[in-house]
């Protein structure tokens, strides 16, 4: 019996760690939280990184009302990869999370209990109220902080930002006597969008759009007196979508560079129909419209019957008066209508004459008021006409569909008095709706409070007891509240410079800050171009009161810096609650009579309340001069937070409160489409993260293009896993080939593959900071996985297997080798940091227990950015190996067949010829028996006998299983 082989598996080094390939982090994250936890990481890293470049992300503040959604986990994985990385640069990088606390989402919440209860939220005490939906508030945000830091999201957990903090309140009401002291604030009755479901205002950032359909209706106003006698009698034609705003018309609009004509109808033998005035351009449609109510089974058609009376010049149209079709009603409805030059008349739809609501248009409002038409109130905050309203007293919701169908009353109404030429519920159109209670919103005239866009900034002294205001001339600094020196920098009138409104300050500050991406800049920037005043008050009880005081005489409100450092003072002491339970004439001091002041009752937009935070975050714990260096949210903040801060800021001191800005898009279902409960499409991040970990989440975070919206999935997830399993492999082969490493087995004599991975290293250290720079961390994430899957483990690991598992340990090469080896751990463990706090953790300590070395580093977090250097970095040495990586890649190919074909089992077994023979060991760097020249790429199966321990094939080997000189002499060793 033939003797069996020598078994050499004892001889060969293999790498060795009890670091897992399966990485279980639901099971592991948990505890190294905890860890984190109870040595108190995150002060412990201030501490360390105290008096260093300081770099602040501010947070911006989710509603505290239920739990975390897909959206939350993206933006808040983001905020924690940028501020990881900016501490790994070695900056002093503080997170303060934060909750908005105040506003309709949370009250709204409250009722909901109540009505499940059938109770009315107006019969519950408003002081037990608010105290309700504080408890709330703080419920959620203690649940929301658990799940924020379940994601691995660092950050000053013990001392967040909250906006019903008493100090918050009291910073946020500061704000606001800041804008009235200077008199940017002012009130009056505009249309604003109205929620009648919830009763209050809302800001454009609280409305979403969605298609519906509705109702169409033409309606005829009888012209009564008019310069163009052969217009007295005809009939002006109104065209609106709104039938609930006929109710209250008030005048119509006509455009004076528009061309109009008379046409009039005559059916066979009937009657005249008309004339009706319309513009020119819009006759065919207008007819078209009007032929579907005329056409009845006597006469199916009407083809012939429109005729063209007259054309007409809008300019001509000044003086002409029309009258209410409902006018026999009296009162509001028999007032002339008059007709009014408006420039937004167009003729792309509808009559070119637009009918006058100064209480629902935003148009309406601004004509009619310039020809003192003012708004008359008659829909209340529930929706429905005023009680004592002359037509449809008491009735509505006129949001209605059916109160605005064309058998609803108001068309029915119309019919009867003869002026409905035409109705149809077929119109498909955009149309704002609140987000919250997802109910259409309308446009109503209200009493609220605004800071104006458009009202000059320049400083004046003024005359009483307030301090100083704005006006439209003379000195041009800003506001004199305490403030940084750059934002006090006088303005100069002169072009490219900060202007002296607040709409011309914002655009100016919007230049001037930094846009991720750029084309975000264009976006904000027409937002602020266009938008109309800011409307702050809000018609609600859960939030921080408008803390004015308004003459009944005279109608101003009370501007006077004692009584509003007593105000901020009561609110620091007992919060908005020291507003509703005031002694008011204890605030308002020996100077007033509370019984000539009214208190205001409206509270304030929560916008403006989170537009404050800058102030009671930021300037409250690093100093006055302080700013954030960057805001981050998905990009609808461009009409909300991005937006309110900056007016807030800029009405207050004179620039942004951000120098930068960067914007995500939105987490979408795998198929691209919104996610929905109804669709049944929601990705839970708590569940993703309790079946695969809060690392498998942030690895999709950093590697989606999350400018853009993104998608997540399971098959989306399932890529995010892969790609993570690849970078962990890594890690426990580097682990493991470490096994035993140590300072005396370091060198500084690199062979040329060393050499090249270490150029390759500081090519990517390169382009890392670059993309930490640019806040691009999906190319961070692309390049350090490319870097690992195919510089290292497909290739350098690849080559110099057999270099370690057979080398003797102190071989140069082996040495070297395992040298570089420990440069590219501490290189990729700290990159990796920011994306995968939990796995680069576990590697840490799992290295950390067997090198002496890391020991003053107790946590992967505390170290800084590797020092790799920029002198490893050799062009021409790239070139060589770039060119024997690609011939290695062809060999590779030319292999593969003869491998599927069983003719070899692996490249150890095979001969290959190449062109050339290049200046390097191709047998180790191709893995294969024997290198030789020839004409073209061949590959053969070698006659050569394999090494029983390297299991190369070499010409030394005497017979199969014995050894190659260099394991002879290892063994021997």
């Amino acid at each position: 019996m033939a003797d069996t082989p020598p078994d050499y598996r004892d001889t060969v080094f293999l790498p060795k760690t009890d670091f897992p390939m399966k990485a279980g982090l639901a099971q592991k994250e948990p505890a190294i939280l905890a860890r984190w936890q109870a040595m108190g990481l995150y002060q412990r890293l201030r501490e360390k990184r105290a008096g260093r470049q300081r770099f602040i992300l501010h947070d911006g503040p989710p509603y505290a009302n239920g739990d975390i959604h897909m959206g939350h986990a993206m933006n808040k994985v983001l905020k924690d990869i940028i501020v990881r990385s900016q501490s790994l640069m070695g900056k002093d990088a503080p997170y303060i999370p934060g909750w908005d606390c105040h506003g309709l989402p949370i009250e709204w919440k409250i009722e909901e209990e109540y009505r499940k209860k059938k109770l009315n939220k107006d019969d519950v005490p408003p002081a037990e109220f608010r105290a309700e939906c504080r408890a709330y508030a703080a419920k959620w945000v203690g649940i929301q902080s658990e799940q924020f830091q379940r994601l691995g999201v660092m950050g000053d957990w013990d001392d967040p930002y909250l906006t019903m903090k008493f100090d918050s309140e009291a910073s946020i009401v500061g704000e606001l006597l800041k804008f009235a002291e200077t008199g940017q604030l002012y009130r009056g009755a505009k249309p604003v969008m109205w929620s009648p479901v919830e009763k209050t205002a809302l800001a454009e950032a609280e409305v979403e759009y969605e298609d519906i359909t509705s109702t169409q209706i033409d309606v005829a106003f009888e012209i009564v007196e008019s310069p163009i006698p052969e217009l007295v009698g005809a009939h002006a034609v109104v065209w609106t979508t709104t039938p609930w705003t006929i109710p209250v018309n008030q005048a119509i609009a006509y455009g004076p560079e528009v061309d109009y004509a008379l046409t009039s109808c005559r059916t066979h033998d009937g009657p005249k129909i008309g004339p009706f005035l319309v513009a020119t351009e819009l006759v065919e449609a207008f007819q078209s419209r009007v032929d579907a109510l005329l056409r009845g089974p006597s006469d199916p058609e009407l083809d012939g019957c429109w005729s063209i009376d007259s054309f007409h010049s809008g300019a001509d149209l000044a003086g002409t008066i029309a009258r209410h079709p409902m006018h026999h009603l009296g009162g509001f409805f028999a007032k002339p209508r008059p007709f009014l030059p408006g420039d937004f008349v167009t003729t792309d739809q509808g009559t070119g004459l637009v009918h006058m609501a100064p209480d629902h248009g935003e148009d309406d409002f601004e004509l009619c008021k310039a020809h003192g038409l003012e708004p008359v109130f008659a829909v209340e905050g529930d929706g429905k006409y005023r009680a004592d309203w002359a037509w449809l007293g008491g009735q509505g919701s006129v949001i209605n569909p059916k109160f605005n169908a064309p058998d609803g009353p108001i068309c029915s109404d119309l019919a009867q008095a003869g002026a409905l030429l035409a109705a149809s519920a077929d119109y498909r159109h955009s149309y704002p709706h609140s987000w919250r209670s997802k109910a259409k919103v309308i446009f109503r005239a209200t009493p609220q409070w605004f800071i104006g866009m458009d009202k000059p900034l320049s400083q004046r002294e003024r005359e009483g007891p307030a301090a100083q205001r704005w006006e439209g001339e003379g000195d041009q600094t800003l506001s004199p509240s305490p403030r940084s020196p750059e934002a006090s920098r006088p303005l100069p009138m002169g072009e490219g410079s900060n202007a002296p409104t607040l709409r011309e300050l914002a655009l100016d500050s919007i230049e001037r800050t930094r846009w991720v991406p750029e084309k975000s800049r264009n976006r904000i920037a027409a937002m602020v171009e266009g938008r109309p005043d800011w409307v702050i008050s809000r018609q609600r009880a859960w939030g921080v009161p408008i803390a004015l005081y308004v003459n009944r005489r005279t109608g101003e409100y009370l501007r006077d810096p004692a009584v509003n450092h007593r105000i901020i003072e009561a609110f620091r002491a007992g919060g908005a609650d020291a507003w509703f339970l005031a002694d008011h004439q204890a605030l308002l001091g020996p100077d007033y009579d509370a019984v000539d002041y009214e208190p205001v009752g409206d509270i304030l937009d929560v916008w403006f309340d989170s537009g404050s935070t800058h102030v009671f975050v930021i300037e409250a714990r690093y100093g006055m001069d302080a700013r954030a260096d960057l805001y981050v949210e998905g990009s609808d903040q461009h009409r909300g937070w991005f937006q309110s801060s900056l007016l807030e800021s800029c009405g207050t001191r004179g620039r942004a409160p951000y120098a930068a800005v960067l914007t995500h898009g939105f987490a979408l279902d795998g198929q691209g489409r919104k996610m929905s409960k109804s669709l049944g499409n929601v990705v839970d991040p708590l569940k993703v993260m309790s079946e695969s970990g809060a690392d498998i989440l942030r690895m999709w975070v950093a590697s989606t293009d999350y400018f853009e919206d993104v998608k997540i999935g399971k098959e989306v997830l399932a890529g995010a896993s892969d790609a993570y399993r690849k970078l962990r492999n890594t890690f426990r082969y580097l682990l493991g080939a470490l096994d035993g490493f140590g300072e005396a087995e370091r060198t500084t004599e690199f062979p040329e593959l060393e050499r090249y991975i270490l150029h390759r290293l500081a090519e990517l250290d390169r382009e890392l900071k670059e993309a930490v720079n640019g806040f691009e961390f999906n190319r961070y994430v692309r390049r350090l996985s490319e870097f690992a899957n195919e510089d290292l483990s497909a290739f350098f690991f690849d080559i110099r297997k057999d270099c370690l598992y057979c080398d003797a340990p102190a071989s140069p090469k082996r040495r070297a080798y395992r040298t570089v080896l420990d440069i590219l751990f501490n290189a990729l463990v700290r990159y990796l940091a920011p994306v995968l706090p939990f796995t680069t953790e576990e590697v840490w300590q799992t290295r950390l227990s067997t090198s002496l070395e890391m020991s003053g580093l107790e946590s992967v977090h505390f170290a800084e950015w590797p020092e790799v250097d920029a002198g490893w970095l050799d062009p021409a040495l790239s070139a060589k190996w770039d060119a024997l990586r690609s011939l290695r890649g062809q060999v590779t190919e030319a292999i593969e067949p003869l491998r599927r074909e069983k003719v070899i089992g692996s490249s150890l077994e095979a001969e290959v010829t190449v062109p050339e023979r290049a200046d390097a060991d191709l047998e180790e760097l191709f893995i294969v028996a024997k290198v030789s020249p020839g004409d073209t790429i061949a590959v053969t199966r070698t006659e050569r006998l394999k090494c029983g321990r390297c299991w190369r094939h070499l010409p030394e080997v005497p017979e199969d299983g014995a050894l190659c000189a260099r394991c002879s002499e290892v063994v021997g060793a």
